[in-house]
């Protein structure tokens, strides 16, 4: 009886045992599996931070591509622009040298036409003396023929000592009355190419005037 007793509590030392074992074997199959829940749980989330690292990088990526096309395109856009300033400068330079040129020529005009107006007025002083000496040679000539004929009439015959210094007082006064008229048309030809040359000077001034005008708009 003592054997039974004994064996039986050995088997239900056993049972307990393995009832145990049984429980703990299946709590650790429970928290085996919460472990495969929670590290799926977590290979999940990871996954998906991977795929949010991705697109932040083909962004990023993307942004960057972006970024260097920007700033290839102000580079572009910086280099025009320096170059519009260069030629701007250059186009101011070549104004500024235009506008000096053209306040040399102006004042070279106003020259030449001051001393253009002081040689016509030179010229048309010299004109009109001229012509009063050539009216006055032409009266004298006139009282010299009146005399010579008077002469003539008076007398009948010719007095050489009287005659000959009239004569070349007279034949002088036609050779100066024809070097008059000489230099009185050679002054008048003269004035007239000095017009010419006026106006043509003052037609290449409003050219130019208007050329500067249209540079300018």
């Amino acid at each position: 009886m003592a054997l039974s007793s004994a064996f039986r509590e050995r088997l239900e030392l056993m049972e307990r045992t393995r009832n145990q074992r049984l429980s703990l074997l299946q709590v650790e199959r429970e928290l085996e599996a919460n472990r495969s829940k929670i590290l799926a749980s977590k290979l999940a989330d990871i996954r998906s931070v991977e795929q949010r690292c991705l697109v932040l990088d083909r962004n990023i990526a993307s942004q960057n591509f972006k970024i260097l096309a920007l700033k290839s395109e102000i580079e572009s856009l910086d280099a025009k622009y320096q170059a519009d300033l260069h030629q701007l400068r250059v186009l101011k330079s070549e104004v500024e040298e235009l506008e000096e040129e053209e306040k040399e020529k102006e004042r070279f005009y106003e020259l030449k036409s001051n001393e253009m107006k002081e040689f016509r007025e030179t010229l048309e002083k010299f004109v009109l003396k001229s012509q009063m000496q050539v009216n006055e040679l032409r009266n004298q000539v006139n009282e010299l023929n009146s005399a010579f004929v008077k002469l003539q009439d008076n007398n009948g015959y010719l007095n050489n000592s009287e005659i000959a210094p009239a004569e070349m007082r007279k034949s002088e006064l036609v050779a100066a009355k024809k070097n008059l008229d000489k230099t009185l048309a050679s002054n008048c030809q003269i004035r007239s190419q000095l017009q010419k040359q006026l106006q043509s000077i003052s037609s290449a001034q409003n050219q130019e005037k208007r050329k500067l005008s249209q540079f300018h708009c």
